[in-house]
């Protein structure tokens, strides 16, 4: 469908999977360009992975694959682990609990920790925590507003301005710290990783301020996104208690008594599709932006070049119709013993070159947190109670009806 973003001009809205599969992969992906959303998070991230295109883009996965191969996975899910199991440890039984917030602080909490080690204070924990759920709440918005609205200094601009400055400021100190400690190379977590890589082409190390631009990314992205599916995991497995009997069941004869560890994520399907099913359920990104290079036809439309199309994989069920929700979470995995999402379902984590690079890394917080928390934990829902979705950065839980 078509709508009017600003008077005069006509922006194309994109729902159907296939079309935004098939807008997300060659050919004609090649003919795309990121678009707005990522010109408004490069003024956010600067030149990260995820904001840079072409040749330029291909670079910088290759110079971040270092952090993310599986020897540094191994480490990183012990660390998700140790973070899972602090924070249940805070829980009280029969508390009424926020569990959206809960995932948040605790997705939040194995980033950093993954990222930063032990190196954030308890009152620097709490700000950057404050600062990116700020700049998240921010991101969604301004994405939509034409580019003189964001330089006026009304209190959207003024917000994100503040915690934007903040976060870069909290992760440049993180990094001087470690470069003034002589710890880097020896450290262990991620930082200490991207400040041993080196450039393809110069054979230097990145820069401070490269290093700072994608511990941003990595920190934005892995927050927000791996708490909402956490969330919504937890909330259809409460809905569903023959569901969860299943995943517990793998639970125990995969692991028994022993902790989650790198090597048990392949063996651990129902839980594995169980997520998938979630993120079909629940499409966590309500908004994608590509732009035009050339004339491109997609459907039924010709696109002239620099048109910025709008993709919304997102179509929450309407809330006079919960139970149809409810009954594909059940028949679905169930058919075929938990069969795999059909071809064409929007990821989570995208599609084609651009691909999230951390996909693997978010798949292991998943599953560590998820397999922590389910052997110790039961979440229960007052009768009749459902959570409805609500559209921010992502498409996360929000009131209770």
């Amino acid at each position: 469908m078509e709508i009017t973003l600003q008077p005069g001009t006509r922006t194309l809205v994109v729902q159907d999977p296939a079309m935004i599969r098939a807008m997300l992969t060659d050919p004609i992906a090649s003919t795309l360009d990121k678009g707005p959303f990522f010109d408004e998070m490069r003024v956010l991230l600067g030149d990260s992975v995820v904001t840079v295109a072409g040749e330029e883009h291909s670079a910088k996965r290759r110079q971040m694959y270092p952090a993310f191969a599986r020897p540094e996975l191994g480490r990183y899910v012990d660390i998700m682990r140790t973070s899972t199991e602090a924070e249940l440890a805070t829980w009280e039984p029969g508390r009424r609990m926020d569990v959206r917030e809960t995932m948040i602080r605790l997705s939040l909490e194995m980033l950093t920790r993954t990222v930063f080690s032990n190196r954030l204070d308890a009152s620097t924990f709490r700000e950057l925590r404050q600062n990116m759920a700020s700049v998240m709440d921010s991101v969604g918005l301004r994405i939509m507003l034409p580019a003189w609205v964001k330089r006026l200094p009304i209190p959207l601009n003024r917000r994100f301005d503040r915690a934007r400055a903040a976060i870069r400021t909290t992760i440049s100190q993180a990094i001087a710290d470690l470069r003034t400690s002589g710890d880097g190379p020896n450290s262990g977590d991620m930082l200490s990783v991207l400040m041993s890589v080196e450039d393809e082409k110069t054979g230097r190390p990145m820069t401070d301020e490269q290093i700072c631009n994608e511990v941003l990314t990595l920190a934005l992205a892995g927050t927000e996104n791996t708490a909402t599916v956490l969330a919504w995991v937890l909330y259809e497995l409460a809905r569903h208690p023959d569901i969860e009997a299943d995943v517990l069941g793998e639970l125990e004869q995969v692991l028994g008594d022993r902790p989650v560890t790198f090597a048990d994520a392949g063996q651990l399907p129902i839980l594995d599709r169980v997520i998938k099913e979630v993120l079909r359920l629940h499409v966590t990104g309500w908004i994608l932006t590509r732009r035009t290079l050339t004339e491109t036809r997609l459907g039924t439309w010709t696109l002239p070049a620099w048109h910025e199309p709008r993709l919304c994989p997102a179509r929450p069920a309407p809330r006079s119709r919960p139970v149809s929700r409810a009954a594909a979470f059940r028949s679905r995995p169930m058919a075929g013993r938990y069969a795999e999402a059909p071809a064409g379902s929007p990821s989570a984590v995208g599609a084609g070159k651009h691909r999230c690079i951390g996909d693997r890394f978010a798949t292991m917080e998943l599953i560590t947190a998820l397999a922590t928390i389910l052997r110790q934990v039961r979440f229960t829902l007052a009768p009749g109670q459902t959570v409805d979705p609500v559209a921010r950065a992502t498409v996360r839980p929000g009131r209770c009806s």
